[in-house]
């Protein structure tokens, strides 16, 4: 079975944690979905900008798998679009709609079994946290209608305390109050739970979670979906669940799909594709 989740929200959601800062997570039972057809998952996941990297995502995926049955696969359907709004995600508007076109589209291939959301920055300002509930409830109530799941679990997360130290930090004056109209919003409804942003650190812009901290905050959103329950701090074992992640061996296709993709980089030449190519025969 095929159990899968959709990623929506901006680019904290997206993901911009830098890809060199952290071990890339190779899983032939983590997928992605691509042209209407699941891929073996590769970072970044959600490359809705050039500048796209580590999310969330990727130790979601991995520590759902670490806690479930192993003969399953996990899918991850990206979806989420960076600097938007939730004005932008109108349930008009071309986001929203294709988020269930996509979501739609993965319910004919697997179970789909959550709904992963971040987004919020873009409404840290202008008093628009006033009327954040508000929007989301719309966005959420609609989406789940059209998916014909009203009971399926929503995880959505807290911004980050370092907004207002960033260079736009002018725009994210009001993050505070935006985080509390979140957690009430999760209060409030059924089948929705929030995820604390404790302790996370951010890329040097001040405004964009760091890789590190997006592998944690992973690792939180399935806490909250494992446990059904709010997440509101920082977990204990963070970091010895990215360690067993990490320290996962690989599996022969997960070794032949990395060599390829090193030799399609220019990482590794021919002659040495071919060699490890026939050591793994």
């Amino acid at each position: 079975m095929t159990h899968s989740f959709l990623m929506i929200g901006q680019s904290n959601m997206a993901g911009r944690g830098f890809l060199k800062d952290v071990p890339s997570i190779h899983d032939e039972k983590i997928k992605m979905l691509r042209n209407g057809r699941w891929q073996m998952m590769a970072e970044p996941i959600n490359f809705d900008r050039s500048t796209s990297g580590i999310s969330l995502a990727a130790t979601f995926a991995s520590s759902w798998r670490l806690f479930h049955n192993q003969e399953d696969d996990i899918a991850l359907i990206p979806c989420a679009d960076g600097g938007t709004s939730l004005e932008d995600w109108s349930v008009e508007g071309p986001l929203f709609q294709n988020a269930v076109s996509q979501a739609k589209a993965a319910q004919k291939i697997s179970n789909l079994s959550g709904i992963l959301w971040h987004q919020g920055e873009s409404d840290s300002y202008g008093q628009k946290h006033q009327l954040y509930k508000e929007k989301l409830s719309l966005i959420i109530e609609t989406l789940r209608k059209e998916l014909n799941a009203p009971d399926i679990p929503l995880i959505i997360g807290g911004l980050g305390d370092f907004l207002r130290d960033g260079i736009y930090g002018q725009y994210f004056n009001e993050y505070n109050e935006v985080n509390a109209a979140l957690i009430q919003f999760a209060e409030d409804h059924d089948h929705t739970y929030f995820v604390s942003a404790e302790g996370l650190t951010a890329n040097p812009d001040n405004i964009h979670f760091d890789a590190i901290s997006q592998r944690k905050f992973g690792i939180r959103y399935f806490r909250a979906f494992e446990q059904k329950n709010h997440i509101l701090g920082r977990l204990p074992d963070e970091d010895q669940i990215i360690e067993m992640i990490n320290n996962r061996p690989l599996t022969k296709n997960e070794k032949h799909e990395l060599l390829q993709f090193q030799l399609a980089m220019g990482a590794i030449e021919v002659e040495e594709f071919q060699s490890q190519l026939a050591k793994l025969a």
